[in-house]
């Protein structure tokens, strides 16, 4: 068995044994404590997903897709299973934190890791300002239904909605940091109560909508032909953004081997059929027009169906708890990624430091809110929906290719749960998200080259150097 010959440094592969022991995946990980069983964790994988997607992105969706906007929720929950099974067979096999990125570093190597660490701080650093955004929104609509008025447009909104700052948006997220660093066991609980709560809000829009349901409403149903589903699928595929946080909480589940790829599953499933009965009834109760381009769209569609602003406001009080137990859950993997990267020297080691007293990284959190309040507090939704979209895709294309090289290098690193028919599903993942890619327009793609260029800039003058790999063997070719 002959050492790997590689060009040079940048392309060392951390053996995901060595990965795996120094996080005590199969003990206790790296001062963290193993506290989510199976339900904490799919409550937190829907706690990460379903939020402003749906309850504000809908509207972006519907104005591509029109009627066919649930051929769309179908094309990019398609693009999330194959990925999901990806997601799910590294999860089992390397349950550590760190999720695409760790598993990139032991197949791909250091700088492709690097990379896709930093796609990572993109989705989800830059989805929870979005999400902020959003959460924003709906608190107005809450205080209209309840009050009669709202927060004023200079306090509501950025200078490119033409407001000033941000405030409810910045708010979320600091409400967010306070409750990650008291303990996983209060933030997994408190994700847990609210992604129950928010399933029970979607169903009854659900069953409140269906109640005016009129099939004249879906008819033309794909008057954009296919270029308006794959335009709406790859701006619905923000609404499945996050799913993958459910590997990072490698460290902290009990028996993660087992019930990382059972959450994946069961998160992909029903956040699935939520958005497509929420589509079809938002849709079908007074058609894609008074849904497209509508911020609030579902506590409107409510308030026409019932005369009152009574249910309106029940669904923005849901949409103010989903979009916050994003802002958590997101906010938790962001802080995961960049514990992980500390630890492989690519990123300061004040990010891997856990407070003895909680367990949990603090100033690691409180440095991630506060960067990202910033943007919360300024930017507009539409911004960063597109870009945050393609880095999580091009994340995804990642770990499908992972799943091919861990299997052909390290055949012995397995876990509960197996891809059927590799590779033909890992290809078919790589696939569905390159398209999915090419529907976000060349104007993203443009965005993207210049981030990952800004990305790899950062590698060469601060990673490489500092890595912990440097200087040690690179990872024997076991093929």
């Amino acid at each position: 068995m002959s050492p790997l010959r590689l060009p040079g440094p940048p392309y060392r592969v951390k053996d995901p044994h060595q990965l795996i022991a120094e996080s005590g995946a199969d003990l206790e990980g790296h001062g963290l404590k193993r506290t989510m069983g199976l339900f904490q964790l799919v409550c937190f994988g829907v706690g990460a997903v379903v939020g402003t997607g749906i309850f504000v992105g809908l509207s972006d969706s519907v104005a591509e897709a029109g009627p066919a906007v649930v051929l769309s929720f179908v094309l990019a929950a398609i693009t999330c299973i194959f990925t999901a099974l990806s997601f799910a067979e590294l999860g089992s096999a390397i349950p550590v934190s760190g999720s695409s990125y760790s598993f990139a570093y032991a197949t791909l190597g250091e700088r492709v890791a690097f990379l896709v660490g930093w796609c990572l701080l993109l989705e989800y650093g830059v989805s929870v300002s979005a999400v902020a955004v959003g959460w924003s929104q709906y608190v107005n609509e809450l205080l209209d239904s309840l009050f009669g008025w709202q927060l004023p447009a200079a306090l509501s909104s950025g200078p490119g909605d033409g407001g000033v700052i941000n405030l409810p948006a910045v708010v979320v997220v600091m409400m967010a940091a306070t409750l990650l660093v008291r303990g996983i066991r209060e933030s997994a609980g408190a994700t847990a109560a609210m992604a129950v709560l928010k399933i029970t809000v979607l169903v009854m829009f659900c069953a409140i909508a269906f109640t005016a349901f009129e099939h004249g409403n879906l008819t033309p149903f794909a008057a954009h032909g296919a270029g308006g589903v794959t335009a709406g699928a790859s701006l619905a595929f923000f609404s499945y953004i996050g799913f993958d946080a459910i590997t990072t909480a490698g460290e902290e589940v009990k028996n993660p081997r087992r019930n990382i790829p059972v959450a994946i599953m069961i998160c992909i499933g029903l956040v699935t059929l939520l958005y497509c009965a929420v589509a079809l009834a938002a849709i079908g109760a007074l058609g894609p027009d008074a849904v497209s381009d509508k911020p609030a769209a579902l506590s409107l569609i409510v308030d026409q169906v019932t005369g009152s602003t009574l249910g309106g406001g029940i669904i923005a009080f849901g949409a103010i708890v989903a979009i916050a137990s994003v802002v958590l859950a997101v906010m938790y993997g962001q802080t995961r990624i960049l514990m992980s990267m500390s630890r492989d020297g690519l990123v300061p080691r004040v990010f891997e430091r856990v407070s003895p007293r909680t367990s949990t990284p603090v100033a690691n959190t409180w440095i991630v809110a506060t960067v990202f309040a910033v943007p919360a507090a300024f930017s507009s939704l539409d911004v960063v929906v597109n870009l945050t979209t393609i880095g999580t895709l091009a994340t995804m294309v990642a770990v499908n290719l992972a799943v091919i090289v861990l299997r052909r290098r390290n055949p012995e690193v397995r876990g509960a749960f197996r891809i059927p028919l590799h590779p033909v599903g890992p290809l078919l993942g790589v696939g569905f998200c390159v398209y999915l890619m090419y529907g976000t327009g060349w104007t993203t793609w443009v965005q993207f080259a210049v981030f990952l260029a800004a990305g790899a800039v950062l590698y060469a003058c601060y990673g490489r150097s500092r890595s912990r790999l440097a200087g040690r063997t690179a990872l024997p070719d076991r093929a």
